[in-house]
């Protein structure tokens, strides 16, 4: 029991004590606080240009590489323009060299006398023929100023069989017959109506210059459908005045006619 009441002693006596683990940051603290109030320490400003000492033959190094580069690149670009210098010089001496054989040549157009222009040879005129007039009564006779009554015989015949033979060939060239396609749509009465039927009658109608071509039967609406047919007509013989009236004829199928579409072939 008494080793027990020493042992409990001795932890509160540990608990009671004060020990300050955190003294070194408090330090520090109060280090940089009055080296901000009076300028860093000595031992600070030595450390600090021990750090730059160090660090001034790396900026050393590289200012001599980077001179090194510049110089480098100075000398190629001398080596260049020497180069273009010496093509220059050849140029200018070519262009001296053939001005100075210019210049030789014109001083020797110069001294040689101008060649005499050689002369035209003059045009000779063409001959006037002279017309002579005779006098006399017998010439005078030889020459009809009106022409004779046979001559104009002759003339109106050649062109009569010239007219003649233009009419013939005329009327042997066939006439263009004008042509129309015409599109019809035949509308029936009702849904019942049969198409088949209604489309019979319509071909049933047949006439000079009329012929019947394509059909098909197209929806209106309600079930009912119209027949649209195709047709080709002359137009001096066939017109759709008369296609219409001959169509409405089969009452029984037809309710109306109408062209839907008319094409000039």
């Amino acid at each position: 029991m008494p080793k027990q009441s020493t042992n409990m002693s001795g932890l509160q006596c540990l608990a009671s004590e004060n020990i300050w683990y955190d003294k070194h940051r408090y330090d520090e603290a109060e280090r940089h606080f009055y080296e901000g109030v009076n300028g860093p320490s000595k031992h600070h400003q030595v450390k600090t240009a021990l750090q730059q000492a160090k660090g001034r033959p790396q900026k050393r190094q590289h200012r001599n590489s980077s001179s090194h580069a510049a110089d480098q690149e100075l000398v190629s670009r001398m080596k260049s323009l020497e180069v273009e210098n010496q093509a220059l010089h050849k140029v200018v001496q070519e262009m001296r060299t053939a001005l100075q054989k210019l210049e030789s040549r014109v001083a020797m157009l110069e001294k040689t006398p101008a060649t005499v222009p050689c002369k035209a040879a003059p045009v000779q005129a063409a001959p006037v023929k002279q017309v002579k007039v005779a006098n006399g009564n017998d010439d005078d006779d030889d020459i009809d100023l009106f022409g004779s009554d046979e001559d104009d015989e002759e003339a109106a015949r050649l062109k009569q069989e010239r007219v003649d033979a233009y009419a013939a060939k005329k009327a042997k060239k066939p006439a263009l017959i004008a042509k129309s396609s015409i599109l019809l749509d035949v509308k029936p009465w009702d849904d019942e109506t049969d198409m088949a039927e209604l489309e019979k009658c319509v071909r049933s109608v047949q006439m000079d210059g009329l012929l019947w071509g394509a059909s098909k039967l197209v929806p209106v609406g309600y079930g009912i459908k119209k027949l649209q047919i195709n047709c080709v007509v002359e137009d001096d013989k066939v017109g759709t005045d008369i296609l219409e009236e001959e169509i409405t004829k089969f009452e029984d199928y037809v309710q109306s006619v109408d062209v839907a579409a008319f094409n000039k072939i």
